[in-house]
């Protein structure tokens, strides 16, 4: 909620709407809390703001959608791809956001740990929705 690398101020993607002047820094939270809102998803989507290697120590829920979509050094993206992925039901989803296969596109960090899924075996690849990869999980792992 604190917004990625590109999203802070002086960076390409930085919006003044989503900067908390009070605290200086981005806070994306309210805006997210909108969006669920407005889908109705506020009974179906439950937010967690905390790091992935803290919450995934003691999850034990089966998900069946994981979006990555956190920091993009690969450290961080691996992070998240370890912690969620072996929770993701046969039949599920883990999505990521900005995939570039070209750097000059973009960071690389999702990329990688994209290729990574693939290479687990465990998923299968549908279509991209323009940068989101699109991965379901297979039965049998």
């Amino acid at each position: 909620h604190r917004g990625s690398e590109e999203q802070q101020p002086g960076e390409e993607y930085f919006d003044a709407a989503l900067f908390d002047f009070k605290t200086f820094s981005m806070d994306t939270f309210p805006w997210f809390r909108h969006t669920l809102a407005r889908a109705g998803l506020e009974e179906t989507v439950v937010p967690i703001i905390s790091h992935s290697d803290i919450v995934a120590r003691g999850w034990a829920t089966p998900l069946s959608l994981v979006f990555i979509d956190g920091g993009h050094a690969f450290e961080t993206a691996r992070t998240d791809y370890d912690c969620w992925a072996g929770h993701i039901v046969p039949g599920g989803y883990l999505l990521i956001h900005d995939i570039f296969e070209n750097p000059e596109d973009g960071g690389q960090a999702p990329w990688e740990v994209y290729k990574l899924a693939v290479a687990s075996g465990r998923f299968e690849e549908l279509p991209r929705i323009k940068t989101l990869g699109v991965l379901k999980r297979k039965t049998g792992f």
